[in-house]
Formats: structure tokens, C-alpha cells, sequence
């Protein structure tokens, strides 16, 4: 397929017909031609011819494909060593604000991720035909994209003189500028709606040599289950990862590729992460609506079998004795299974059903091991990702396999003996008795959350350990493509946010659960947010992140992102001295949490909350209140200090 319906110099475009042009347009496109995008071909056609007839030089694209998500630009002008992008709204009068994002995000597309363009400038413009006015005022940001122009159908060749004059550059190769490499890395809601409607793992992700051992583990993974299947053998595989390293998205691709109904070979991503599911269900059954017009609740109904909650799967595994459909299942999070007190007490509790003597892992496993033939259990595994009590970790599913399930095929990452993994303990003391096999490619180790800089995680990891001198020399690396400052006011907190975004970047608040003192400044992690509004919803919606008025907190954002957020840090997680100490706000006052495990799951909280953002973030760390005895100074200015000694710049 051809990235452009119509490509030529714009010597050759003047010399055609509007038919002869229509004509390339309409080949390639793939859709039906209906007789509203006739019009608005011939009408733009038309536009450019005449506007254009002065210019010397110059390449044109007409419906440019974005590979990742298959969205057009109108038009791409080439020219004087620019690239201009052309937003078309034929008969409109007025320049909306939705068209302004549009188009500014196909320039952050192109410069974030089209090789080609990635040192050029861009000028992102939108044409209202009907318009009265041109303006074109604006400057270049950091990164080579000017502000959004807005002209009206008779001024584009004023525009186009007026940049070449004071903006020219060296000629771009238009044929190798079509062909660039193209390296996205796209969120995980629109990885898996760009799954969902076919694309492939190598078609939504980067290509660069960093990144490539996503499409290595996929194929490890489908290695296993290839085998599996062929030998009738029962397996399971260990899939490590560091934040945002992509495990959720190979394993939705699993999901996606192994769901093959006429092969009985159904499978199944199931989370227990339920802000993660709803938001993804909701995600793919708007894609579906809006690219098939599927009804909605049938489109919700499709999502459901590809993604499931996975207290879904368990309950309905309870109430029958036979295998599920299901022979491949992806468990995401699996580090966060519940131990045998705690689904024994939800049990009992929500079911009635005494003394049901399993852990989840145990549980999750025996259900695939009814299968009379093969069947594959694929666990992702986040290091340092357990927030909650009575999540497992990764014990209780080798205990569960060395004394439920000896027949099973064990795959382990080369990475698992990390402490992120295992804490304190030898590998050799999980795997002890067991057959297992080391799979290097069984391990993500770069972050694709953070395509400005893959170091994010390893500043978090140093930033919590308190390895200030690593700290500080990955600080100074990150600030290069990524931002990452302070402030003691929220108003600047999120000012910094909303100046920093552009198009549909979407920002947020977030906080701890544990931040129970943050009220004062609308930090309120108590009131719950509906996270399919919060993370789907658009500028205009009040339960979208984007009016930074509902807090996310660690439940509601672990597994998903944002562009920018502020991080909101309260006296849960201090700096005393030379180290965190960790609190739990009880009552009226704060208790010292000393307990090895609740202040692992604090200091992971922290972890989730600083590796959300895929461009930069702004800590806020409130001045305290000497005349509130559960808010003073002394709280927080440690954890301030202590900021400031890595280098972290402040906005103040």
C-alpha cells in the first residue's frame, strides 16, 4: 500500500487535470468513496492548484498515511526545506479546536517518530476555506514545530512566502522522506485498538535497536506455545520487565494472535487490574463503533472475550468442572495473584465457601491443567509492582507448580534472580525441584513508555534506593529529551503541565492512596475516579484527567499512562536524614509504618506513580502548615531537600 494517494512535485501536480488527480486519489483509497470526500478532494485540488502556481520547487502528498494508526494528513507540502501540513476544513468559517489538535498531533507524530523529520521544522496549518483572516504569528519550539496557523483558502501562498523567507532550509529528498522508518511507541490504549484492528507488533512499535526484543519475546512466547501445541505439553512462561518496557503489550499481541476460534485455539489477556481492563474494553469498543460502526454494546460484548477481569475467569472456572475454552491465557501483573489467606478470606466472604485452601496462582493454573491436552499460562511479571496486601509476588506460583503441578514446563526469564523480582532470596531457592529452562528473550528490559529517554525507570529505581550519585548522573542525561522539575504550588504544578502539552497529549493528577493529607490543595485520593472517562474522555469533558480536578492514584493509573502528570507527594513517604521512612494516616494523625512488606508496597506505590509518564513530570511536594499539626513543615521539606540534592530543577 502506498503511504499517499497522490504524490508528486508540484510541477508535475499543476501540469494534471483535477481528474487525473482525483483519479490517483480514488485507486488508492481503500475505503468506499463517498460523494462528501469527492467534493472536498476537487475542492482542495483546486485550492492548491492556484495558490501554488507561483512557487518554484516543492513535493506534494495528498492522504499521507501515519503507518501506526492508519490516520491521513490532507496534505503534505514539501518545500524550500520545510514541512507543511495541511488541515482542510472546506466551508467552514471558523478554525475549531479540534482540528487545531489534529493537526498539531500529526506534527508531533511525524517529529517524534518519522525518521525523516525528525530535524526538520514543521509548520502544522489548518485552512477554514471560509475564514476572514490569516495569522501566522507564532515561533518555532524547541523541538522544530511552529504553533498551529490558521489561514483561509487565499492565503496560502502569502504563508508559504513568508516562511520560505525567513525559514528556509536544505532540500528534503522527497522519495526517501515518503520511505522513512517509522518508530512509534504508542500508548497501550492505542496499541491494543491498533492489535485489535490488525496491525502488528512491528507495525505499532519502534524498530531501533534498542526496543527490538519486544518482537524477540513475542516470538519466544509463540516459540513456547508452538511446541506446546505440537508436543500435546503443558506450559508456563515467566515474563519479566522493567516499567513500561512493553509486557502489557506483548501480551495482548499473544492474545490477539492466538485468537483463533476455527483452530480451537482461544485466547485470552486477563488482568486483575480492573482500571486497566475497563478502560482497554472501553478503548477497543469506541474503535470498533467508530471504524465499523458496530452498536456499541455489541462491539463492548467482542472486547470482553479478547480482555477479561480476571476474577471473571476464576468465578466462572468455580461453578464448572470442564477446561475452559481458553488454551492459551495471559495472566498481566501476575506478581499481584493473591496469596491463600487472602482469596481463602474473599471466598468466604463473597462466595461462601469455607476454607478454600488455594492460592490464586495455584488456583489460575489448575484451571488450565484441566485440558486433556496442551495448554500455555504466559505470567507478566513487573519488578517492584505489588501495592497491595496479600499480592503474592512470584512465590506462590513456583510453590503451586512444585507441589501441585511437577508435569508443568517452566520458562523463566534470565532476569528473575533481580531483586525487583524476588527481594532478598536466591533463585535458586524458588526454583529448587523444579524443570525449568532459561529464556533470555523472556525478559523486556527498555522502557517504550518513555520514548523521549528509555533511563526513566533507572532514575526512579536510583531515586528510591536513595543512590544519589547514580541519581544525579541519570538526571542529568534525562533532562536532555525529558523534563522532570518540582514545585511547592500546585497552581504552578499544573500550569507546567498545560503549557507543556500539545494537541491531545493527555496530562493528569496523580497521587498515593496514602495521600490522605493533600485535601487542602483538591487532592483528593478518596474520591474514586470512573477511569474509562478519566483516561478516554475529551479537554472538554470534566471527568477527563485533562481538567486536573479528580486524582488518579496508583490502582486506578498501575498499567497505563499519560504524556505528563504531576505527581503529587505526601508525608506517607518521608526523607528523614539519609533515608524514607514510611507513614500511614490513621484517624487524626500519622503512624509510623514499620512492617518490611507494607513499606515495600508504599515505596512501590511511588514506583508506579513517577514511571506514568511518557514525556516528563512535575513533583509537587506542599510547603506544609506550621498551624495544622498533621501537615507541618518538617514533613515535607525533607522530601524537597532531598529532591534538590539529585539536581531535580524546581519551577518556584
Amino acid at each position: 500500500m502506498n503511504r499517499a494517494y497522490y504524490e508528486a512535485s508540484v510541477k508535475t501536480f499543476l501540469s494534471q487535470s483535477e481528474i487525473q488527480i482525483l483519479g490517483f486519489l480514488a485507486t488508492n483509497n481503500q475505503f468506499r468513496l463517498e460523494e462528501l470526500q469527492r467534493n472536498t478532494w476537487i475542492k482542495q485540488i483546486q485550492i492548491l492548484k492556484r495558490e501554488l502556481a507561483g512557487i518554484q520547487g516543492g513535493y506534494i502528498l495528498f492522504e499521507y498515511t501515519i503507518p501506526r494508526i492508519g490516520n491521513r494528513i490532507d496534505t503534505v507540502l514539501l518545500y524550500n526545506g520545510l514541512i507543511f501540513l495541511f488541515e482542510f476544513k472546506v466551508g467552514e468559517y471558523q478554525f475549531s479546536e479540534e482540528a487545531k489538535d489534529q493537526v498539531i498531533d500529526y506534527a508531533l507524530d511525524l517529529k517524534n517518530f518519522h525518521k525523516e523529520s525528525h530535524d526538520q521544522k514543521i509548520i502544522p496549518i489548518v485552512v477554514a476555506t471560509n475564514a476572514s483572516h490569516l495569522l501566522f504569528h507564532g515561533h518555532f519550539s524547541k523541538d522544530g514545530i511552529f504553533d498551529v496557523v490558521l489561514c483561509n483558502d487565499k492565503n496560502i501562498s502569502k504563508l508559504m512566502e513568508h516562511f520560505s523567507q525567513y525559514f528556509s532550509d536544505s532540500i528534503i529528498d522527497p522519495k526517501k522522506w515518503r520511505d522513512s522508518i517509522y518508530m512509534p511507541t504508542p500508548t497501550i490504549i492505542e496499541a491494543a485498538q491498533a492489535l485489535y484492528r490488525g496491525h502488528s507488533v512491528a507495525e505499532i512499535s519502534r524498530s531501533d535497536a534498542g526496543a527490538t526484543n519486544l518482537t524477540a519475546t513475542t516470538n519466544a512466547i509463540n516459540r513456547i506455545i508452538e511446541d506446546s501445541k505440537r508436543n500435546c505439553k503443558k506450559s508456563i512462561c515467566l515474563v519479566t520487565g522493567v516499567p513500561g518496557s512493553g509486557k502489557t503489550l506483548a501480551g495482548l499481541n499473544i492474545a490477539n494472535e492466538r485468537h483463533r476460534f476455527d483452530e480451537t485455539e482461544h485466547a485470552v489477556f486477563l488482568s486483575g487490574n480492573q482500571p486497566l481492563v475497563d478502560v482497554l474494553q472501553e478503548a477497543l469498543a469506541r474503535d470498533e463503533f467508530k471504524h465499523n460502526g458496530t452498536p456499541k454494546s455489541a462491539a463492548l460484548r467482542k472486547a470482553k472475550s479478547f480482555i477479561q477481569i480476571i476474577h471473571h475467569f476464576r468465578d466462572d472456572a468455580i461453578s464448572v468442572p470442564n477446561a475452559p475454552i481458553e488454551k492459551v491465557a495471559i495472566f498481566d501483573e501476575a506478581q499481584r495473584a493473591w496469596d491463600k489467606p487472602s482469596l481463602d478470606n474473599f471466598m468466604k466472604r463473597k462466595k461462601g465457601i469455607s476454607d478454600f485452601g488455594m492460592s490464586e496462582p495455584e488456583f489460575l493454573i489448575r484451571i488450565m491443567n484441566r485440558h486433556d491436552d496442551w495448554a500455555v499460562i504466559v505470567c507478566l511479571i513487573g519488578g517492584g509492582q505489588e501495592i497491595n496486601t496479600g499480592e503474592a509476588g512470584i512465590k506462590e506460583w513456583f510453590e503451586a507448580l512444585r507441589n501441585k503441578f511437577p508435569n508443568w514446563c517452566i520458562f523463566v526469564s534470565d532476569r528473575l534472580e533481580d531483586n525487583e523480582y524476588i527481594g532478598d532470596q536466591a533463585l535458586e531457592q524458588y526454583l529448587s525441584g523444579l524443570d525449568y529452562q532459561i529464556v533470555e528473550d523472556l525478559h523486556l528490559s527498555v522502557s517504550l513508555r518513555s520514548f523521549r529517554s528509555e533511563k526513566v525507570s533507572e532514575f526512579v529505581k536510583a531515586l528510591l534506593d536513595v543512590d544519589l550519585n547514580h541519581a544525579k548522573a541519570v538526571y542529568q542525561d534525562l533532562q536532555k529529551n525529558y523534563p522532570i522539575v518540582m514545585t511547592r504550588d500546585i497552581v504552578k504544578a499544573k500550569h507546567w503541565v498545560q503549557t507543556h502539552a500539545r494537541g491531545t497529549e493527555r496530562y493528569g493528577i496523580t497521587a498515593s492512596s496514602g495521600a490522605r493529607r493533600l485535601r487542602k490543595y483538591g487532592v483528593w485520593v478518596q474520591s474514586k475516579i470512573e477511569a474509562k472517562n478519566w483516561f478516554l474522555n475529551a479537554k472538554q469533558d470534566v471527568r477527563s484527567s485533562y481538567f486536573l480536578e479528580e486524582t488518579a492514584t496508583e490502582f486506578d493509573i498501575q498499567g497505563l499512562e499519560l504524556d505528563w502528570t504531576i505527581i503529587c507527594w505526601d508525608a506517607n513517604m518521608r526523607f528523614e536524614h539519609t533515608a524514607f521512612q514510611y507513614y500511614d494516616f490513621k484517624g487524626a494523625k500519622w503512624q509510623r509504618v514499620n512492617n518490611l512488606v507494607a513499606k515495600s508496597y508504599i515505596k512501590n506505590t511511588y514506583r508506579v506513580l513517577l514511571t506514568r509518564a511518557r514525556q516528563g513530570f512535575v513533583i509537587f511536594v506542599p510547603p506544609g502548615d506550621e498551624d495544622d499539626y498533621s501537615r507541618p513543615r518538617e514533613y515535607y521539606d525533607g522530601i524537597y531537600e532531598y529532591l534538590k540534592l539529585i539536581g531535580i530543577e524546581s519551577i518556584d
